[in-house]
């Protein structure tokens, strides 16, 4: 790893007790932050009156200001510390992305114990092997995941405190369960002010979060995150992102996931507001409400949006597809220009206004109507998603990372942005490509290793420092990074062609009528598909051309939607090499899913599951 010193850190507070060695080892960092506890304590220096966070109520959007955060967070510690929590020890959070969960991080934080996330979708046997795993002392869970515990509890022998929050918490307040609420009115009663104690005593090298891998190829593996990790990360990240005080951010995602925790702990750096969506299901009422400055968000959700624009104009009328048409190729001008920081051409610029008004202006104003931008990861974004948003006027800013990385390592920027690509190195990060084209990181942002598992941590760190990120990648002449794809996951046909799906997938996955594709065909002669469809669309489609079904599952196998499907996906094989196109294809009836198996909490594919779970259907495109 780099000194901390060379992530040139934002200079916050001079450090007491410094000792010699941390002086050599850190200068010139001494006037930084060394821990993400200090990072917390200059924002409420600087904005205690201004507000922090927001979150839905009974309806109501409640906020909170970051003193009423900083009250909370250390009568938390306290009340942590009273159970018997102490440096080192392990807490797990088993919640989806809330208020709490955000108070309660930093609370573990404070302790100067360790924060290991567990994803709300997460099963059963999922979340005790993430408990066992990492020897958790103290689980804090939103009350929705208590019968999970409950069923596990007697087997976990660390696990000795089980806090509960949420609505109607308190039926749940017995021997087994303590509540969240309670353990802050216990830590308000005797203040040992632990957090100040330990602001002063953590370091760099001090472990913050064990982030477990989404195991998509096994069990999931426990990256060792330390304080100084995530501070390079944020220094890096705020280099490249022009996040400010006056921003409010709306958080949909799982700050189990790595992008969504980088964001919240730049959020209690820069001092922005911090909003809290109710569920994925009502986020485009909660976007409209909160009318964000800036999102992060996973593919999936512009794919969505996309998808419900397109559905719309395939019930539109000609003119209207014809102006839509026009509309966007104004767009795509103008952002071939404005996407350069270039002055847009004055004929461009006098049909913009017009297009924005007949066609872009109702998806500004269902977003809010004051996106500055959007940020994009955990997941390739179709360029052709990516041209659509831009040419509507708005700005995606597409970064890469892993769990290992502390999030971004590269990331496209208002100044340099490169559709197609996710972006140029961040400061402090090194990057090479392997002889094989695998990705290799080395810098401030890698993690320590895996908990409790030194052949991974070997595996992944070579003996010269360089992390192996599994992907596939490429630099073009001016420096932004593609990924072609997961090493794991290249196809080699039966011909030797070598062949990335995931290019093919997001593809065919901007079609209004398609919803997922899994493609296969490693060791085949030929590639064939997995698919599922947008069942709203499809619908609509049986109704118009009166196809009698009466249930989904008799639709998807109806002639006619099987002939509409092949000929959307021979129409995407036109824009992919022989060798690339896809043959033959099975529809799927329901969607692939967390639950169901085909995908990891972060939404990416379990490719060996899913092609285990569909084995017949998959052998029976290549019998003879």
């Amino acid at each position: 790893m780099i000194p901390y010193g060379r992530c040139l850190l934002r200079p916050y507070t001079t450090h007491k007790n410094l000792d010699i060695f941390l002086f050599l080892r850190y200068f010139p960092a001494i006037m930084y932050a060394k821990n993400l506890l200090e990072t917390f304590q200059h924002t409420i220096k600087k904005r205690p009156q201004a507000i922090a966070m927001r979150f839905k109520e009974n309806g109501e959007w409640k906020p909170l200001t970051w003193q009423e955060v900083a009250t909370k967070v250390e009568a938390l510690t306290d009340g942590l510390a009273g159970l018997g929590v102490q440096k080192g020890d392990r807490v797990c959070l088993f919640s989806k992305s809330c208020y709490q969960w955000t108070l309660s991080d930093l609370a573990i934080l404070g302790t100067g114990a360790i924060t290991v996330p567990i994803y709300e979708s997460n099963t059963t046997d999922q979340a005790q092997f993430i408990l066992e795993n990492s020897e958790a002392k103290v689980v804090i869970i939103e009350k929705d995941q208590a019968e999970k515990i409950k069923k596990i509890r007697s087997s976990l022998k660390n696990l000795k405190h089980v806090i509960v929050f949420g609505k109607n918490a308190k039926k749940l307040k017995n021997d087994e369960f303590v509540l969240w609420e309670d353990v802050i009115k216990n830590g308000e009663k005797e203040s040992r002010k632990v957090f100040e104690k330990m602001s002063h005593e953590l370091g760099p090298d001090d472990e913050a979060s064990y982030v477990y891998t989404s195991g998509t190829t096994g069990n999931p593996k426990g990256a060792v995150i330390t304080h100084g990790n995530f501070l390079c990360e944020l220094d890096a990240l705020l280099k490249m992102i022009d996040l400010r005080e006056s921003d409010e951010s709306l958080l949909f995602l799982p700050l189990a996931h790595i992008l969504a925790r980088a964001v919240q702990f730049a959020q209690i750096q820069v001092g922005f507001v911090q909003c809290y969506a109710e569920s994925i299901d009502k986020l485009m009422d909660n976007i409209s409400e909160v009318k964000p400055h800036v999102m992060a968000s996973v593919p999936r959700i512009f794919e969505k949006v996309h998808g419900r624009v397109m559905q719309t104009l395939e019930q539109g009328s000609t003119l209207k597809k014809q102006i839509f048409n026009w509309a966007l190729q104004v767009g795509k001008m103008r952002a071939e220009y404005t996407l350069h920081n270039e002055p847009v051409p004055l004929l461009i610029k006098a049909q913009w206004p017009l297009a924005y008004q007949l066609v872009f202006s109702k998806l500004h104003e269902k977003m809010g109507g004051r996106v500055r931008f959007f940020l994009s990861g955990g997941a390739p974004l179709s360029k052709e998603i990516a041209d659509f948003f831009h040419a509507a006027g708005f700005l995606i800013l597409e970064g890469y990372g892993l769990t290992e990385t502390s999030a971004a390592i590269t990331c496209n920027s208002k100044k340099y942005n490169r559709v197609g690509t996710v972006g140029k190195v961040v400061p402090g990060v090194e990057i090479k490509i392997a002889p094989d084209g695998e990705i290799l990181v080395k810098g401030g942002v890698v993690f320590k290793g895996y908990f409790k598992n030194p052949d991974a941590t070997s595996e992944a760190i070579d003996s010269k420092g360089w992390f192996h990120t599994g992907d596939i990648g490429e630099f073009d002449k001016d420096g932004f990074l593609k990924i072609t794809d997961r090493k794991k996951d290249i196809i080699v046909t039966a011909a030797g062609k070598n062949i990335a799906p995931q290019n093919i997938e997001n593809l065919i996955k901007t079609d209004p009528f398609i919803s997922q594709i899994i493609v296969h065909g490693d060791k085949r002669k030929f590639l064939s598909a997995l698919v599922t469809l947008n069942q709203e669309e499809v619908v609509i489609y049986a109704k118009s051309k009166k196809i009698p079904f009466e249930t989904y599952e008799q639709l998807v196998t109806h002639e006619k939607i099987q002939v509409l499907v092949r000929e959307r996906i021979e129409s995407k094989n036109k824009q992919l090499a022989k060798y690339e196109s896809i043959k033959k294809f099975a529809i799927l009836s329901q969607e692939f899913s967390v639950e169901t198996g085909e995908l990891t909490p972060t939404m990416k594919v379990k490719r060996k599951f899913t092609s285990e779970k569909y084995k017949e259907i998959l052998d029976e495109f290549y019998r003879e």
